[in-house]
C-alpha cells in the first residue's frame, strides 16, 4: 500500500486500471482472452495463475479487487469467489481428504456447519469435533494424528465469542494443520489474521466489504504457494468465480469501506450500550462492550468493532418475542448483515432447521436471542426504534 492510509489506498483504482484517463475502471464482461499466435497462447497456458485466457480463471475486473484485498489483509494473494460458501468450500476442499478430521467451532456460521456434517462426512468419511474455542488447551485436546484443518470464526456466530489466533496458529504449525478462519465480522479494517499465522482467511463479500446489499461474493486470502494451489484445483475446477459486474460492484464499495467501517463501529457501540442498560435485556455479546468476557482479547486482536451483534430477551414467551421483533419500524427483519440498512433477525429459527436438538443446546442460545446489524442510519432513531418495540412486552 506504499505507506498510504487504507482509506488513500482504497480511493484509488491505479493507473493500470484505468482506461482513456476513465476514472472508474470499465467492467471487463467477456467471457475469454485472445492471443496474438501459438507461442502466446502456449505461454499463458504455463502459467494460468497469472494470464488471461478464460474469465472462469482470471479476469481484470476480479484481479484490480482482489488485489486490493489481498493488499489490506496483509497477505500474498487473494481469489473471489461467487458467493462466502464458495470460497468456505473451495477452502475445505483444499484442506480436507477422505478420513480427515477437523477441528472447528460449536458455533460456526450455520451452512458452513452443515457442510461439514452433511457433505463431509457422510461422503468423505470425515471426522468433526466441536469445541467453544476460548481456551487454547481445548485446541491441544482435539488435536488427532489425522487432524488436517482448524476451521475458526472469530468473533463467532451469535454469541461472538473469540478465539485467541496467535496461539492458534502457533499449535497448527506445530502440528502441520492448516488453519483458516470465517474474518467477516470484524473485515480487513478490524482484523488482520494472517498476521498472526492463520493460513487462509475467508470473507463473505456480500457483508461489509460489499455494504450495499447489491452483491454476492466470497473471498479467499493467504500466501502465494497456497492460493495457487487452490486456483488450480478448487478455484478453476468447480467453476465458483466471482462474474465481471460483481466484482465491479465491489470496487465501487472498497471506496467507503473505512469510513462505513468507522460509523458502523461508532453507531454500533452506541447502540450496544443502550441495550446492555435496558431492563427487558438479559446479555449483550458485543466484544466492544468492557462487559463483554473476552473484551482483553478483543483490544489485542482486533483494532476495532462493528455493528452486528446479539442479545438475549429476558421473556421466554414466544408470543412477546414475535411482539419485539415484529415491532420494530427500521430494523428490517432479514438474514444476512452488514449492508447499510439496520436489520434483525432471530438465529433459532434457521438452526433450529439445520442442526439437531443437541448441537442447537450445544450453541447456548434460545428463542430469545436476537440478531441485529446496525447499518448507517442515525443510532438515535435506531435506539429509538428499539425501545418503542421493547416497551410492547
Amino acid at each position: 500500500m506504499n505507506n498510504r492510509k487504507i482509506e488513500t489506498f482504497l480511493a484509488h483504482d491505479g493507473k493500470k486500471a484505468h482506461s482513456k484517463g476513465a476514472v472508474v475502471p470499465p467492467i471487463y464482461q467477456n467471457s475469454l482472452f485472445t492471443m496474438k499466435d501459438w507461442d502466446d497462447i502456449d505461454k499463458a497456458f504455463d502459467d494460468r495463475t497469472n494470464s488471461y485466457i478464460y474469465s472462469r480463471g482470471n479476469n481484470p475486473s476480479a484481479e484490480i479487487v482482489e488485489g486490493k484485498l489481498a493488499a489490506i489483509c496483509g497477505g500474498e494473494s487473494a481469489k473471489l469467489f461467487a458467493s462466502g460458501m464458495g470460497a468456505v468450500s473451495a477452502v475445505m476442499l483444499s484442506c480436507i481428504q477422505k478420513g480427515s478430521h477437523v477441528v472447528t467451532l460449536k458455533n460456526i456460521y450455520g451452512p458452513a456447519n452443515n457442510l461439514l456434517e452433511s457433505y463431509f462426512k457422510p461422503k468423505f468419511d470425515v471426522e468433526i469435533t466441536y469445541i467453544s474455542g476460548t481456551d487454547i488447551q481445548e485446541f491441544e485436546d482435539a488435536i488427532q494424528p489425522n487432524t488436517s484443518l482448524i476451521y475458526l470464526e472469530s468473533p463467532s456466530s451469535v454469541i461472538l465469542s473469540l478465539q485467541d489466533l496467535e496461539a492458534v496458529a502457533k499449535l497448527a504449525k506445530a502440528n502441520n494443520i492448516t488453519t483458516a478462519i470465517d474474518n467477516t465480522w470484524a473485515s480487513p479494517i478490524y482484523q488482520k489474521p494472517l498476521k498472526f499465522g492463520i493460513d487462509l482467511e475467508i470473507h463473505s463479500c456480500s457483508k461489509y466489504i460489499g455494504g450495499h446489499s447489491d452483491v454476492v461474493a466470497g473471498l479467499v486470502v493467504g500466501a502465494k504457494a497456497d492460493m495457487q494451489s487452490l486456483f488450480t484445483k478448487e478455484f478453476e475446477l468447480f467453476g465458483a468465480k466471482i462474474a465481471p459486474f460483481e466484482a465491479w460492484l465491489l470496487l465501487r464499495s472498497l471506496r467507503t469501506l473505512k469510513i462505513r467501517m468507522d460509523q458502523h463501529q461508532k453507531s454500533g457501540l452506541t447502540v450496544a450500550e443502550f441495550l446492555e442498560k435496558h431492563p427487558k435485556i438479559a446479555k449483550v455479546n458485543f466484544p466492544g462492550l468492557k462487559s463483554f468476557p473476552q473484551y482483553e482479547l478483543a483490544k489485542q486482536q482486533m483494532s476495532g468493532t462493528t455493528g452486528l451483534m446479539s442479545f438475549q430477551l429476558k421473556t421466554t414467551n414466544l408470543n412477546e418475542i414475535k411482539t419485539f421483533f415484529n415491532g420494530l419500524e427500521l430494523f428490517q427483519i432479514g438474514v444476512s448483515w452488514g449492508g447499510h440498512e439496520s436489520l434483525i433477525y432471530a438465529p433459532a429459527i434457521s438452526y433450529l432447521k439445520e442442526l439437531n436438538p443437541e448441537q442447537f443446546e450445544g450453541l447456548g442460545i434460545s428463542l430469545g436471542d436476537m440478531r441485529i446489524s446496525v447499518g448507517l442510519e442515525s443510532s438515535e432513531d435506531l435506539i429509538k426504534d428499539l425501545e418503542q418495540s421493547l416497551n410492547k412486552i
